[in-house]
């Protein structure tokens, strides 16, 4: 595999804030996976568990690796077929030096519209945890604007929190909301596709101190790797666009999202 690096040869350190490890896509081959992405510059990753039984493996991974944190929480599209979490177990999790962040968790109504209900009450109860605890929520939003600006909006005033609007490929208004209330919009390998110039157009509109940046692998792979397995290493890929749309350079911009992160993901500054 071969990877984009600077003139210099050596790669601007950056973050991938969004990843799926403990997916089997990946299976047997994380040693050379992490690798690769240090190769590439990408010296950070948070690995998110979507089930909160599968937190311990999820764990586990961010245990064996240096840079690697993890997150964990009740995918929307999961909360119809999982226990309801509970404020005092999500918690209880931030407990772990290497646990950053609570989620993903949100509002999906494009495969899960008849789980709305049950999708908010969990959404609340995350976002109780991240008030208690000070971690920040990792939001998952499809085909749910509306709701999702509501409910971020009500609960912001009944205690601040602090989020990020993981793989954002909502519409402006969902983005001014969210930046709005102080949070952050991750971009994700879709800012880097031909046909996403709308969403390069919502992400130039923000504040530059407000993006991250993400894979989500195994998902979304950029260009030239679209339609493949995605995985940290291509975090580069996306974040080479992301430095076109705000007029900068690789290294300033890779530079910029990981201070960025580092604001938002405070707990991950500095722990290895």
């Amino acid at each position: 595999m071969t990877t984009e690096t600077p003139p210099t040869g050596t790669p601007p350190a950056i973050v991938d804030s969004h990843c799926h490890l403990d997916f089997p896509d990946f299976a047997g081959e994380l040693p050379a996976i992490v690798a690769r992405a240090r190769e590439a510059g990408v010296t950070r990753m948070v690995t998110i568990c979507t089930a909160l039984r599968n937190e311990p493996a999820v764990r586990a991974i961010a245990e064996a690796h240096d840079g690697v944190f993890y997150a964990a929480g009740t995918h929307p599209m999961s909360v119809a077929k999982e226990p309801m979490a509970s404020v005092a177990e999500l918690v209880a999790l931030a407990a772990h030096p290497k646990f950053v962040g609570f989620g993903e968790t949100g509002l999906d109504y494009h495969y899960t519209a008849e789980s709305a209900a049950q999708q908010a009450e969990s959404l609340r109860i995350h976002i109780e945890a991240a008030r208690q605890t000070g971690l920040p929520l990792i939001i998952h939003a499809r085909d749910a604007d509306d709701d999702m600006a509501r409910i971020l909006s009500e609960e912001h005033r009944a205690g601040a929190y602090s989020c990020v609007m993981h793989c954002f490929s909502s519409g402006e208004g969902l983005a001014r909301a969210a930046i709005d209330l102080g949070f952050y919009l991750s971009m994700s390998g879709i800012a880097a596709f031909p046909r996403s110039a709308e969403l390069r157009a919502i992400f130039a509109a923000c504040p530059p101190d407000r993006v991250l940046v993400e894979t989500d692998a195994p998902y979304l792979a950029p260009p030239p790797f679209r339609g493949k397995r995605n995985e940290p290493a291509y975090t580069a890929h996306t974040a080479r666009r992301g430095a076109e749309v705000f007029g900068m350079d690789y290294a300033d911009f890779a530079a910029l999202t990981s201070a960025n992160f580092d604001r938002l993901f405070s707990k991950a500054s500095g722990v290895r």
